[in-house]
């Protein structure tokens, strides 16, 4: 079962606790000591700076597939290290990203710095709303280099466990066959190690059921979770030859499609994938342009959460969105009381990530 770190950072020695969690997730990723180090000091200069500049925050890190999947190609997993904050916010996002500039008589270098040594990097900030940052680290290698219609597609996702558990029964993946890529989410029933084990087991066989509509996959789902308590699953296919979302959802996994900035419900079944699927998976067919946002989300979001235009911004790295998605939606006033995964589907911009 795959590690999650939720870390508060309400006081410095939050922070070397969101370094330790970037180590221990290097080494699950399998990164070199070089790399390691990298993904340390990331952590340690966001921590930093949600202190400094946010009067805390948290710290989420975990192990992800890249952002971006090449046609049969090495999926290396990527340390990813998400902050999330309630503060100030940034004015200037252009200036915050320079070496040199502060606001507090400190060097002014974390920012600039991790967008420089992390892999991959995006932040989004409005003041006073506050800021989410996302920077991941894996192992060198070469990028994403395709210029099909499928190589045009971007995911992501943010996995915040509940309750500060080592484990989140929340689970998600995306795999690609061809000009078909396919996003699924998972909640294994309840929460804790078992509902994480269910979870794990849907990511394991969709990446052996990557050629199949989200319907069929759903059915080899449930034959896979047999045996384990179960789970919600929502699973969403974009066949980017035919410029068609195709989507299969059974359980309580919302999700919702951005179409030019209106928001359309996508509809799940009532059951549960490994012990109470439905006998008739319907599986639902609407357009998909370069303008489109996809939003598949877990329980642990507010009931009464509901989009607004940020989480509409097909620019934005898809975790950053998530981020953005779990931030907002979430308060002292409002706890969580389930495990929270949000994970995005969004085209790449005209002019790269």
């Amino acid at each position: 079962m795959p590690r999650v770190w939720d870390v508060p950072v309400h006081d410095s020695t939050r922070v070397r606790d969101a370094r330790v969690a970037a180590e221990h997730a290097a080494a699950l990723a399998g990164l070199d000591e070089q790399r390691t180090s990298t993904a340390a000091l990331v952590a340690t200069e966001l921590a930093t700076n949600l202190l400094k500049h946010a009067g805390g925050g948290r710290v989420v890190v975990d192990v992800v597939a890249p952002p971006a999947l090449a046609a049969g190609g090495e999926t290396r997993p990527r340390v990813q290290v998400a902050t999330l904050d309630h503060g100030p916010g940034i004015a200037d996002v252009a200036a915050a990203l320079r070496d040199g500039f502060t606001t507090t008589g400190s060097l002014g270098a974390g920012l600039g710095t991790c967008a420089r040594l992390a892999d991959d990097f995006d932040l989004h900030s409005v003041p006073g709303r506050g800021t989410v940052v996302v920077a991941r680290i894996g192992v060198p290698g070469p990028r994403v280099t395709g210029t099909g219609p499928a190589d045009r597609l971007r995911a992501g996702a943010v996995n915040v466990p509940f309750g500060g558990a080592q484990y989140s029964g929340d689970a998600w993946a995306w795999v690609r066959d061809g000009d078909l890529v396919t996003l699924m989410l998972a909640d294994g029933l309840g929460h804790g190690p078992e509902a994480s084990r269910a979870s794990d087991a849907a990511v394991e066989a969709l990446r052996a059921a990557a050629h199949l509509p989200p319907a069929e996959a759903v059915r080899r789902l449930d034959r896979a979770l047999s045996g384990t308590r179960g789970a919600a699953v929502a699973v969403a296919q974009v066949d980017t030859r035919a410029a068609v979302l195709r989507f299969t959802g059974v359980g309580n996994i919302g999700a919702r499609l951005c179409e030019g900035g209106t928001w359309r419900h996508l509809v799940s079944r009532p059951g549960i994938v490994g012990t109470h699927r439905p006998t008739t998976l319907r599986q639902e067919e609407v357009p998909w342009a370069d303008d489109r946002v996809l939003v598949l989300h877990s329980d642990g979001l507010p009931s009464r959460w509901s989009p607004t235009s940020d989480t509409c911004r097909a620019a934005a790295d898809p975790a950053v969105t998530a981020a953005v998605t779990i931030r907002d939606a979430s308060s002292p006033a409002r706890p969580v009381r389930d495990d929270t995964a949000v994970a995005v589907l969004a085209p790449t911009p005209p002019d790269g990530p």
